[in-house]
């Protein structure tokens, strides 16, 4: 085959597209044993597919979402919705995972509140929403019920699982759990553990919703929801999305008003304004309890003590798959370094590993921003893939 070029497809969409479902573990002992023991069930899976599955099953590709994203990765729910899918510049016909030649796949994750199973959803034993009821969960976890959503499409390989970020983690994890069923691995903007700092950040975070006296311990169905605090632990997660040169660009330090400061605790510069609007818009799309467990899970998420391993190199030595690892020069989330660490891993296994390091001064956020040579890397490795998959 030739190699991918993407052609100028902005304006190209998978069209309109409907979000699905699947429910599994309602039977007795069917529940789902999670990594910490608990158990839960039934267990409902939100999920969007697009493309079509060749007769040999071989074009498969999982996509993974990060922390505040969901199953609606592109195309639109109906012809009145104002913005599509989180990915559109890279799902489509024609573009970077080009839904023409590939069989796209993404679910919720399990903790969220995308309509896959989480703490909003109802306790079948109480009848009322789990809250705090709902049990931890992990990378693992969330990775598993992504397995059981496969086995139900009929779905036995993957081309490729590609996620950034949270959707990343997913990603490594789905090698080294299931290696037999990966070809290839595409990993953007991410990291094998969490620094301190980014454990830092999530802890401000999640004290922000804790402290609200609307959390009521997780048990604010049903009345006054802890907005502020989720509003706040959005802020301080976005400012880690982003750069010092992108919000410098952005804001600067130009004022609201541009007259002069108010003397007051209120807005005075554009960019207190920008993030009191993200916090705004967070809240009325996500769910405060979905955001301290799917945080708690990427902060448990450590391939250098997964299943007993002394380290990340005896970690992936059970990995099969192929790897493109991306970074990107400003993201200070998981600077390059930590991908580098990954690829380091990889290499002494013997493994196919390809990396970049994309130059980009928009911060961690660069994944989802449309670059076209992102596109290009990941639509060359999918058809490399296919080309010359084992399976």
């Amino acid at each position: 085959m030739s190699e991918y070029s993407a052609r100028d497809a902005d304006d190209v969409s998978v069209g309109i597209v409907e979000k699905k479902f699947y429910t599994f573990g309602g039977g007795t002992n069917q529940a789902l044993v999670l990594e910490s023991g608990a158990e839960i069930g039934p267990v409902t899976v939100a999920y969007e597919t697009y493309g079509q599955l060749s007769p040999a099953k071989d074009n498969a590709v999982l996509v993974l979402h990060a922390l505040s994203g969901d199953c609606h990765v592109a195309g639109y729910y109906s012809k009145a919705d104002a913005k599509p899918g989180w990915w559109e510049n890279m799902v489509g016909p024609g573009k970077g995972i080009d839904t023409d030649r590939y069989f796209v796949i993404c679910a919720s994750i399990l903790g969220s509140c995308g309509g896959t199973t989480g703490p909003c959803a109802t306790n079948p034993a109480s009848g009322k929403p789990y809250g705090l009821d709902f049990p931890v969960v992990t990378v693992g976890d969330m990775v598993t019920v992504q397995r059981k959503l496969l086995d139900h499409l009929g779905v036995e390989k993957l081309l490729a699982v590609v996620g950034g970020s949270l959707g990343g983690m997913q990603a490594l994890e789905w090698s080294l759990r299931y290696p037999d069923r990966v070809a290839g691995v595409i990993a953007l903007a991410t990291t094998m553990r969490h620094s301190a700092l980014a454990i830092a950040f999530n802890e401000i975070a999640r004290q922000a919703i804790m402290t609200d006296p609307n959390w009521n311990k997780g048990h604010y169905y049903g009345g006054p929801k802890p907005d502020t605090g989720l509003a706040v632990a959005r802020m301080i997660g976005h400012v880690t999305y982003l750069s010092d040169e992108a919000m410098r660009r952005k804001f600067g330090r130009r004022l609201q008003e541009k007259d002069a400061f108010s003397f007051q605790f209120d807005i005075d510069f554009e960019v207190e304004s920008y993030l009191r609007h993200q916090g705004s818009k967070f809240v009325a799309r996500f769910d405060a309890n979905s955001f301290l467990y799917v945080t708690k899970a990427a902060d448990y998420f450590d391939l250098e003590r997964r299943g007993g391993a002394g380290s990340a190199v005896e970690a992936f030595a059970a990995a099969r798959s192929r790897f493109l690892v991306v970074s990107f020069t400003s993201d200070w989330l998981y600077p390059t370094y930590q991908s580098k660490e990954l690829v380091r891993a990889l290499k002494k296994n013997g493994l196919n590993v390809s990396f970049c390091e994309i130059k980009a001064d928009c911060g961690h956020d660069a994944f989802l921003i449309p670059n076209k040579r992102l596109s290009s890397l990941i639509g060359n490795f999918l058809e490399r893939t296919r080309d010359e998959s084992r399976f």
